[in-house]
C-alpha cells in the first residue's frame, strides 16, 4: 500500500472526525435537588457537606481535583486543572510555582475562578475570588511533608518555561538527588501556596429536562452571604 494513499485514508478520518455530530449525546439528570430550604446559610459548610458525600460517593477519582482560571498576561483567559490542598472558612489553597504561567498571572490578576465538577454526583461548584500568597511557614510546612521526589520536581521544574527535551528535566532531577542525597531539601523560594478567598460560590445540581437547581451565594459588606437561585 502506497505512502500516499495511507496519506489520503488519515486525511479522510480528520476530516470527517472534525465533522462529527455531538447533538445525540444526551444524559438525564436525576440523582439528587438543591432546595434553599435544605442548605446552609454558609456556602464553606455546603461546600464540606458536597466534598464529604464526593469523597464517600467513590465515584471520582480525584475529588480535590479543581480547575482554575486566571487571566493571563496576554489579556487571555486560562484554565488548568490543580489539586486542593486544603479548604478552611476563610478559602481554598493550593500550591504551585509563583514563577509559572498561573502564577505571573495571579500576581498581576488575583481576582480568579476555581471550578469542581464531580460528574458521578451530577454536580459541579463555581467560585470566584481572590488569591494571594499564604504565610511562609505554611508553605514550608507542606513541602515538608512531601515526597523527596515531588520535592526535588518541584526543583527542577521551572514551570511554563520552555525545554528543549524531556531529557533537560531527566538530567536536573538526577543531578539533584545527587546533590541532596541524605540532605534535607529545602522549599524553593519562588514555590507555595495561594488562598483563594471567596466572593462568591455557585452550587450546580442536575435535574430533570435541564431544568437544573442553581444556587449562588454573594459576600455582603457585613460578611453574611447572600443566597439567590438562578435560572438554568
Amino acid at each position: 500500500m502506497s505512502l500516499l494513499f495511507l496519506n489520503f485514508e488519515y486525511l479522510v478520518f480528520i476530516v470527517l472526525y472534525m465533522q462529527k455530530d455531538l447533538g445525540n449525546y444526551r444524559k438525564t439528570y436525576d440523582k439528587s435537588e438543591l432546595i434553599e430550604g435544605n442548605v446552609s446559610d454558609n456556602p464553606m459548610q455546603l461546600f464540606q457537606t458536597w466534598f464529604y458525600e464526593t469523597e464517600q460517593s467513590d465515584t471520582v477519582d480525584e475529588p480535590n481535583a479543581m480547575t482554575v482560571s486566571t487571566i493571563g498576561l496576554d489579556g487571555f483567559p486560562k484554565s488548568r486543572i490543580v489539586l486542593l490542598k486544603k479548604y478552611t472558612h476563610e478559602g481554598f489553597i493550593f500550591y504551585t510555582n509563583y514563577d509559572s504561567e498561573k502564577g505571573k498571572a495571579i500576581a498581576k490578576n488575583p481576582q480568579v475562578c476555581i471550578s469542581f465538577f464531580w460528574p458521578g454526583l451530577e454536580r459541579q461548584i463555581i467560585i470566584k475570588g481572590n488569591a494571594e500568597k499564604i504565610a511562609e511557614n505554611l508553605s514550608d510546612g507542606y513541602f515538608e511533608s512531601r515526597p523527596d521526589g515531588s520535592k526535588l520536581g518541584a526543583i527542577a521544574s521551572e514551570q511554563s518555561s520552555v525545554i528543549a527535551t524531556r531529557e533537560v528535566l531527566e538530567e536536573r532531577l538526577k543531578s539533584l538527588e545527587e546533590a541532596y542525597r541524605e540532605k534535607p531539601i529545602p522549599r524553593p523560594k519562588n514555590w507555595g501556596g495561594y488562598i483563594i478567598k471567596p466572593i462568591s460560590l455557585e452550587f450546580w445540581q442536575g435535574r430533570p429536562n435541564r431544568l437544573h437547581d442553581r444556587i449562588r451565594y454573594t459576600i455582603q459588606e457585613n460578611f453574611d452571604w447572600k443566597m439567590e437561585r438562578l435560572a438554568p
